[in-house]
């Protein structure tokens, strides 16, 4: 028997353990089952995040000051009598905790003494503290002994009783458990955590029917549907968080969530592997699967007879599977078998019998451990009776190990088929396997279908064939001109993660030399790589204009017309005036293709010049005209950036919960498509910092910081920076903001970024510097950029500098200026439909209001803000114009103090003079202070001289008195 102790995870009193990752709902609907009923069961597949769902309830239990019963169980458990009742009664002595003890191990003998007697003696002889008479125990007594033990244990207040493996324990122990409960006072109240066991208890592993006992045969009540809590998988997003949360890789969240099938469990196994990895795995290359990965797999697959694994094994061969297919290629009693696996959470089975597994690990090491010739006959088994000649074709080429001229032409030709169907990536999967297929004596022909297959690839976007065919054509005589088609087929999977590949663009060049279209086709894809990877724009128009000039040399327009879009893209950076000409040429060579929709780079471009400029209602109106377009023709890349840019525009002009959808939707495209989900992070920061909420903004935002770094980024991990930032300055936590906005200065200039209207954290980074009062050097920033976007025609981004100059201006004082600023700036953004940054600039002047002692006016400045976010949808935003008093709302929206309302003599000071005359006079010392507010104790002793004279005080004491409202 084994009972693990529990150990204790917060001290009482110190408020509620946070709940695992993606399990808050969850958690909220266990305790409110709790309280309701007194009784729940966590209920999933191993792997799934019971137990850890289990102790967080345990630990907010005892953070309430809760005793603690933590009963934990093995298999062999089962097999010994009275193991789990003998165990749980010696949990009473190691885990209980009483509120007021101060002893760490509490005295519960008092639990035992006042059993009677007979049942004591019982008891002890459960727990062999006393020779076992000859008749054994007293059943009757040892039930009694039990349930009084629980009893008693609730006279000092409520208990929560956990049952970690309720399926493991034996049959007495559940009886003795269920009459104990049976009698228990509602101040006791239980969790038990159960994993199904689907095959039963069969011991012969040949068994082809496998029916699962009684459901209820090991529960300690019989659960209602209220009690019983499925823990269900992680989602993709969740998943990500997860690997965060473990410090592992979090670029490749949407591949391992395929994996794993949301499992936490294997999840974090692949996210072990790829972290151990000897390099990094890049996209394009198969996830790395090590021995801890497949183990757990196995562990899963292990538990199902064999007859089970061999139906199953036929489900993972074949291209859609279900139970007439499985059934038909031999295995008669495939519904039972897949029912089981269903029950097991092995698959899923949809009404019409389609088998889906889920977790991408299990049908890969179900392949992976059957030998050749259980693949081949399974292959075989299946091409004799799908349905479909492209899958029949495809399956007889796997059922052989021998190339063969016939066979793969046809597997080419049903490699059109699935083309022209639209099915792109089973033509990938198809043309590599006529590749692969074609006999070595045909070298110039496996050459030619190895091309095929990986531009194929290339369109699916399935980075991993195109990199298994480029592989197997560098290692063969091939052409350069078939060196660097293959070789640009894996840089266009490639996504955000260009930094490994410098090789591949060596090596490119160098084949690509005397053939000018492909030298077009290579200099486009530096260009890219020159701007994301190098974060060097100069360089990248450079390549970008030769990358043009030899495509239309060619009289290549597609080529022409994506190195114009990137050329374009620079010169905007760059600030040159060249911007709009360059993608006006762009936009009418790809609107010269048809169908449309197709190629769409300088139209997503010429929305994101309207987004910078905003011109916010052309670029959405725009957004939702080639949206449809690119769903039914275009690249998933493609959607997943208009989907993040109308979430963009939306966080800007509302409504804000639409940002949020969109965002979500471009989330979701990207980890299905296996690609870096910084970008996608980055646009669900915006949409939450405008419509949902800070922390879930600066978390996102976080995220995208670290998808950014890990694939080398460097422009998305200046905008996530950036994200970042601005939440932390709206959060009111200004030393933070202050060196995260450095950073994405720090960052922009490295890039020689210009214009200022595509990042937008002058004014932020200004705003910070005057909370931080840093007023001189927020004032040159203004300076430096004020004359760049008069030039540039940026208009909007110089009412933010208004902004942030008002803001200067009342902290030298001068409230008056700073009001009428503010003003005429609030009025300027409601004119160019920007209802968000109006009502920010309100929250502003509702601050210049109330140092300037008008309360009527900063409440009807806030009032104004508060209408102006609630039409917008701007939730965020609205509870902090609602729900904060007029002299502190300002203060939070701007980074300074918030939370307090400050007497009305400390007007006279600076909001960071405020912040550190708070501190002090809280009782930090100079040291303490300076450590806090990221200044020199130099500057807080300087700055506290003046507070000290503008409130005409002489000490601590007397500081702390004039704060007090």
């Amino acid at each position: 028997m084994t009972t693990a102790p529990y150990v204790a995870l917060r001290p009482a009193g110190t408020g509620a353990s946070p709940a695992p990752v993606g399990r808050d709902e969850l958690l909220a609907r266990l305790e409110r089952a709790l309280h309701i009923r007194g009784r729940a069961l966590l209920t999933g597949p191993a792997g799934v995040g019971k137990t850890e769902v289990a102790l967080a309830a345990a630990a907010r239990a005892e953070a309430r000051g809760e005793t603690v019963l933590w009963l934990a169980t093995l298999p062999s458990d089962r097999e010994i009598p009275g193991a789990a009742a003998a165990a749980l009664v010696a949990s009473v002595a190691t885990t209980a905790t009483w509120p007021g003890l101060g002893a760490d191990r509490p005295e519960t003998s008092w639990v035992f003494d006042e059993l009677p007697g007979p049942q004591r003696t019982a008891v002890a002889m459960l727990c062999r503290e006393a020779p076992i008479d000859a008749g054994g125990w007293d059943p009757i007594a040892l039930r009694l002994g039990i349930a009084q033990i629980l009893r008693t244990l609730t006279c000092r207040g409520p208990v929560l009783l956990v049952v970690d493996g309720v399926q493991h324990v034996d049959a007495d122990s559940a009886d003795l458990l269920r009459f104990a409960l049976h009698l228990a006072p509602p101040a006791l109240r239980v969790v038990a955590v159960e994993t199904p066991e689907p095959y039963g208890e069969a011991k012969e592993p040949d068994r082809e029917h496998h029916r699962p006992e009684d459901p209820h045969a090991a529960h300690l009540w019989v659960p209602s549907e209220a009690d019983v809590l499925l823990v269900p998988p992680l989602h993709a997003d969740e998943i990500a968080e997860l690997l965060i949360h473990h410090r592992l890789p979090s670029r490749m969240a949407g591949r391992i969530h395929r994996a794993s099938g949301g499992n936490p469990r294997l999840a974090l196994a692949v996210g072990r592997s790829l972290a151990d990895a000897r390099t990094p795995v890049h996209h394009a290359e198969a996830l790395t699967l090590s021995g801890r990965a497949r183990d757990l797999a196995r562990q899963l697959l292990g538990a199902a007879p064999l007859a089970v694994r061999a139906t199953l094994l036929l489900a993972a061969l074949a291209l859609r599977p279900s139970s007439t297919l499985v059934r038909r290629a031999g295995r008669p009693n495939a519904e039972a078998d897949l029912a089981a696996a269903e029950r097991a959470g092995l698959v899923s089975l949809a009404e019409d019998g389609s088998v889906t597994f889920t977790a991408g690990l299990l049908p890969s090491t179900l392949v992976h451990d059957a030998c050749w010739a259980e693949r081949s006959a399974g292959h075989a088994a299946l091409a004799e009776v799908v349905d479909d000649p492209v899958e029949a074709v495809r399956h007889r080429a796997l059922a052989t190990d021998s190339p063969d001229e016939d066979l793969a032409a046809e597997v080419a030709a049903a490699a059109d088929l699935a083309r022209r169907r639209g099915n792109s990536a089973l033509a990938a999967e198809l043309a590599l396997l006529a590749a692969e297929s074609t006999p070595g004596r045909h070298g110039t022909r496996r050459i030619a279908r190895l091309v095929d297959a990986a531009e194929e690839a290339a369109r699916a976007a399935r980075a991993d064939l195109a990199m298994r065919a480029a592989t197997d054509l560098l290692a063969r005589d091939a052409a350069p001109a078939d060196r660097v088609r293959a070789r640009l087929a894996v840089l266009d999977t490639a996504g955000q993660g260009l930094t490994g590949l410098d090789e591949m663009y060596v090596h490119a060049m160098e084949d690509s030399e005397g053939d000018t279209a492909l030298r077009a086709a290579v200099q486009l894809r530096l260009a890219v790589k020159y701007v994301l990877a190098d974060g060097d724009p100069e360089r990248s128009r450079t390549a970008a204009v030769e990358s043009a000039a030899l495509a239309a040399s060619m009289g290549d327009p597609r080529t022409a017309a994506q190195a114009l879009t990137v050329q374009a893209r620079m010169e905007r950076a760059l600030g040159s005036p060249d911007a709009e000409s360059v993608l006006a040429q762009a936009r009418a060579l790809e609107r010269a293709e048809r169908p449309l929709g197709i190629r769409n780079a300088a139209q997503i471009l010429t929305i994101r010049h309207a987004l910078f400029d905003d011109r916010l209602t052309d670029a959405r109106d725009d957004v939702n005209a080639l949206l449809p377009l690119v769903q039914r023709r275009g690249s998933v890349e493609d959607a997943i950036e208009l989907y993040g840019t109308l979430a963009q525009i939306e966080a800007r002009i509302g409504p804000c919960g639409a940002a949020l959808a969109h965002a979500g939707q471009s989330l979701a495209l990207t980890l299905e498509a296996g690609l870096s989900p910084g970008p996608a992070w980055y646009a669900l920061a915006l949409a939450e910092t405008a419509g949902g909420s800070f922390a879930r903004a600066a978390s996102y935002a976080r995220r995208s910081v670290q998808a950014s770094e890990e694939e080398g980024d460097r422009v998305f991990l200046s905008r996530s920076r950036y994200a970042l930032g601005r939440v932390q300055l709206i959060n009111g936590d200004v030393a933070a903001a202050l060196e995260t906005l450095r950073r994405v200065q720090a960052d922009e200039r490295a890039q020689s970024t210009v214009d200022p209207s595509m990042l937008r954290w002058h004014e932020e980074l200004a705003e910070a510097l005057i909370a931080h009062d840093a007023g001189a050097e927020a004032l040159a920033l203004l300076d430096e950029v004020r004359p760049v976007a008069s030039r540039l025609g940026r208009s909007t981004v110089l009412l933010g500098c208004d902004r942030a100059y008002a803001l200067w201006l009342a902290a030298e004082g001068r409230t008056d200026e700073a009001a009428e600023l503010l003003t005429v700036t609030a009025e300027a953004f409601g004119c160019a439909g920007l209802p968000l940054e109006r009502g920010r600039a309100l929250i502003a002047l509702a601050r210049v209001e109330r140092r300037r002692r008008r309360r009527s006016a900063a409440q009807g400045a806030l009032h104004a803000a508060a209408a102006v976010f609630e039409r917008a949808g701007a939730a965020p935003w609205l509870a902090l114009a609602s729900e904060t008093p007029a002299g502190t709302a300002a203060e939070s929206a701007g980074g300074g103090s918030g939370g307090e309302e400050a007497p009305p003599a400390l007007s006279v000071l600076t909001e960071a003079e405020l912040r550190l005359a708070r501190l002090v006079g809280q009782g930090a010392s100079n040291q303490e202070a300076a450590a806090k507010l990221y200044l020199s104790v130099k500057t807080v002793e300087a700055r506290l001289t003046r507070i000290y004279q503008k409130l005409d005080v002489r000490s601590r004491a007397q500081l702390a008195t004039a704060l007090r409202p």
